[in-house]
């Protein structure tokens, strides 16, 4: 959740780390703070808030130092303050600590500290790091005399070895020592570390953005690592000390495109590129329709053969980009498919099996829940294949098998452009899942590629309606309820819609299957509910027009998403007329006009629209 900076190298390291802070902005926070080595001391700087707090403590208190940790948190335990923003330090002032995550057995920790006399400043689990590691550099200091200056870097390692030997959850962490000036020791489990290789200087970050402006070569901890970084270059190890070889990754993203490019928001840009995203994410992936995936991710088709079901796992929109894919897979493919969010498959009794393939989808590949679904998967025999946007992340190391989005970096918090992503490589899936299952020939498979290949133009066509969605917007933005109903493959997006409008809004939205007003939401119908009913063209329209004319008859405010050329809507003020499409690749061009609805509103109710009060980009503590 938190941003993670941190620079070793010959230059002032606070303008890298507040410029990479800001990079990483997108992943949400509640407080931002500095550490440097200054003169054989270290000296913090620290604000709640946005950034621009902590620009304005530096504007009247400068910091200096060439070997700096940066963070932004979001808070999990402990208040939004200056004594819980990172970095953290022990009492002597002498270590400093980030971290991204959470440590479970903090207060068994803090306890006994406490108990040997360590007072401790903040309310949060990082602080016992930072106290933990002094503890250690204390007790190899107390066996001898004091370490040679060449001797400080390996005894801050094994004081941060052993320290994470006595914690346990999730962490990524990097630690500063007063006495060993020119080093940083990072470690992660669980949360995500990327270390920046450059030219006589190197990077930590929990994303690239972070440092792409001064290096394309990354190396991804896995968990239960260590990097020692310096001038020089970083050296890896595991927990129990061996040294290990890492090969960097050269990042090919254009760092244009982690700007906003002209837009008011990232958001807006993001929504913008969508066609973009689903066909880059097409390209290359249907001709010759055979050994395609084999081709792309090592997966051979022909394994859903013998797949006796399909788990499908996500959260939040990549959970309703899932349920997209069920319909597809078993209308396509006919394979009996589940999905579940990643946070309740975890913790339940499974029945899955060797038999059955995991579809684990993450825009950022480093959502614990999923991460934790996934080996749970895993230990039950069960094969998985990622679909993800993000190189190297933790998802794609576990998978057995990736499919990649290529949306690029998506920055703004509510996901947009990677769902479309999402719902294209999974329609890319179920099209050879079919043909390797035998339930699509090859005929019918071109016909299918025919059509998909046309959904980047539909979509065109659905952002041409940005007018006419900021127009309802102007009408419907002070509302503090919306409801949006759909049916069969529209259903998923009711419940996507209703997520992006509560999301950056803060308005109470509910997505429904359109068939169960009858069982409670239409309750709640009266002259001030507005509630959007997708009914473009489908084998259910008359049953979603009856849904319609139900909470109409109750007086409700009404904003149709219609087929051009389908359908009697001349008493209805607000229609939205979509190209047609065929059923089935149908969310992804309805969900376009919603989404611009929900950015419109959230934008004229003055909400922050990219980073949205209380969320974060990548959830990567549970």
């Amino acid at each position: 959740m938190c941003g993670i900076v941190g620079y070793v190298g010959p230059k002032e390291a606070v303008p890298i780390l507040m410029d990479g802070l800001k990079k990483l902005e997108y992943r949400g926070y509640d407080s931002a703070g500095l550490a440097a080595v200054v003169g054989g001391a270290i000296e913090r700087r620290r604000a709640p808030g946005k950034l621009t707090n902590l620009e304005k403590v530096l504007a009247t208190d400068p910091l200096a130092g060439s070997t700096a940790l940066g963070h932004t948190r979001w808070a999990t335990h402990g208040k939004p303050s200056e004594e819980n923003a990172h970095p953290h330090t022990d009492p002597s002032g002498a270590v400093a600590v980030i971290h991204n995550g959470i440590i479970e057995n903090y207060l068994e920790i803090k306890d006994r500290l406490a108990a040997a006399g360590a007072k401790f400043e903040s309310e949060t689990d990082t602080e016992v790091i930072a106290h933990l590691v002094a503890e250690k550099l204390a007790q190899f200091q107390k066996t001898g005399a004091a370490p040679k200056p060449d001797l400080m870097e390996p005894l801050l390692f094994e004081a941060v070895r052993r320290a994470l030997g006595e914690v346990r959850g999730a962490y990524a962490v990097a630690v500063l020592w007063s006495k060993a000036p020119n080093v940083i020791v990072a470690a992660k489990t669980a949360s995500p570390l990327i270390i920046g290789l450059g030219e006589g200087e190197t990077f930590l970050a929990s994303d690239i953005p972070a440092f792409l402006a001064h290096t394309r070569k990354a190396v991804f901890l896995e968990d239960g690592e260590m990097a020692v970084l310096k001038r020089g270059g970083a050296t890896f190890f595991d927990l129990s000390g061996k040294k290990l070889v890492k090969t960097p990754t050269t990042i090919t993203w254009d760092r244009t495109m982690a700007e906003k490019g002209g837009y008011r928001h990232f958001m807006l840009k993001e929504i913008m590129e969508q066609p973009s995203s689903c066909e880059d994410t097409m390209r290359g992936r249907f001709f010759p329709l055979k050994g395609v995936l084999e081709r792309d991710c090592g997966m051979n088709a022909d394994i859903l053969k013998t797949t006796r079901s399909v788990q499908m796992i996500a959260c939040g929109t990549a959970y309703h980009a899932c349920l997209v894919g069920q319909y597809w897979l078993e209308t396509l493919v006919g394979v009996p498919t589940r999905v579940e969010t990643a946070s309740e498959f975890r913790y339940r009794e499974t029945t899955i099996t060797a038999d059955d393939l995991v579809i684990a989808v993450s825009q950022s590949g480093e959502t614990a829940d999923t991460l934790a679904a996934v080996k749970l998967a895993k230990e039950k025999g069960a094969k998985v294949l990622a679909v993800c946007n993000t190189v190297g992340s933790a998802l794609t190391r576990a998978a057995d098998w990736t499919l990649y989005t290529h949306c690029g970096p998506e920055l703004g918090v509510a996901s947009t452009k990677a769902f479309i992503g999402q719902l294209t490589a999974l329609a890319v899936l179920v099209l050879h899942a079919a043909i390797g299952r035998g339930t699509m020939t090859q005929t019918q498979g071109r016909a299918f590629v025919d059509e998909l290949v046309k959904v980047p133009g539909w979509i065109r066509a659905a952002l041409k309606l940005d007018a006419a969605v900021h127009k309802i917007a102007l009408k419907f933005a002070k509302k503090e309820h919306f409801l949006f109903i759909g049916r069969y493959v529209n259903y998923p997006i009711a419940l996507e819609a209703a997520l992006k409008l509560k999301e950056i809004s803060y308005i109470h939205a509910e997505g429904y299957a359109a068939g169960e007003l009858k069982h409670g939401p239409i309750a709640l119908i009266d002259t001030e509910m507005p509630v959007v009913v997708i009914a473009t063209k489908s084998r259910l329209l008359e049953k979603t027009l009856s849904s319609l004319q139900e909470v109409k008859a109750r007086g409700a405010q009404l904003i149709v998403l219609a087929t051009e050329g389908e359908g009697d809507f001349k008493d209805i003020e607000h229609v939205l007329r979509l190209p047609p499409v065929p059923e089935l690749l149908s969310p992804l061009v309805n969900i376009i006009p919603l989404q611009m609805l929900a950015y419109h509103i959230s934008d004229l109710r003055g909400c922050d629209v990219d980073q949205p009060r209380n969320l974060a980009k990548s959830v990567t503590v549970e």
